[in-house]
């Protein structure tokens, strides 16, 4: 996984969204282990998940990016989240 240290403090949340794709992808990666898989999730859980494991209150643009980054699928409605296994 790509350093990502420099946007994560002490307790390991995410305190930045890094500018650069690289590093954005390896914050992806580390956000996608903190989800279970063979779990479905509700879009409230998957929000309460990445609440969890960021500062900087925009769960948006992670979700976005986890599904974009095909890290997580969902149904079309959005109303269902898993963890992808590709």
């Amino acid at each position: 996984m790509e350093d990502i240290k420099n946007f994560i403090d002490e307790k390991g949340r995410v305190h930045t969204w890094p500018s650069k794709m690289k590093k954005k992808i390896a914050i992806i990666e580390y956000l996608t282990t903190k989800f279970e898989s063979d779990i479905e999730y509700t879009e409230k859980q998957v929000n309460q998940i990445l609440n969890n494991w960021h500062t900087f209150e925009d769960y948006f643009i992670l979700r976005r990016s986890l599904v974009e980054h095909r890290s997580l699928k969902r149904t079309k409605d959005g109303s269902k989240y898993w963890k992808s296994v590709e």
